[in-house]
């Protein structure tokens, strides 16, 4: 069955108004809210908004970096056993992680993993980055209490 005309033009109207992000004339452009982008520090300060000390420590043993520059997980610079956001050793950890079913190499992991310990060993697992967070608000905060 051939096209008309008409058809034709509408089809391209169509076709052209889509791939350039334009709806088509008859549609309403409905403007969107702009999805609120977190940051790794605030996600970090966010799940630990019950224990800062943990945010604390996670800005002295990673600076808040889950990810380096390539996209790879940031690892330790003094051990690159240590891996993510809160620098979870791998050789201490990463098979009770796997057990518990927690990927160490993604941020709600590495936090996860490090909410598990902590409520299980307190600020033990990051004592060799104690002479940093010792000095924050939080750890203050903990020595009033």
């Amino acid at each position: 069955m051939p096209f008309s005309a008409t058809t034709l033009a509408l089809a391209l109207t169509v076709a052209f108004s889509t791939s350039t992000g334009t709806p088509p004339a008859s549609q309403p452009v409905i403007p969107q809210p702009m999805p609120k982008v977190e940051t790794i520090k605030e996600r970090v300060e966010a799940y630990f908004a019950d224990a800062p000390i943990m945010a604390a420590i996670s800005s002295c043993e990673s600076h808040f970096r889950q990810f380096d520059t390539d996209g790879s997980v940031y690892r330790g610079a003094i051990n690159n056993k240590d891996v993510g956001v809160m620098q979870i050793n791998e050789h201490y950890h990463l098979d009770e992680a796997k057990a518990l079913g927690i990927d160490l190499y993604t941020l709600e992991g590495n936090l996860k993993f490090a909410r598990h310990l902590y409520e299980r060993e307190g600020t033990a697992p990051w004592s060799s980055s104690e002479y940093c967070w010792s000095q924050s608000a939080a750890a203050k905060s903990l020595a009033l209490n």
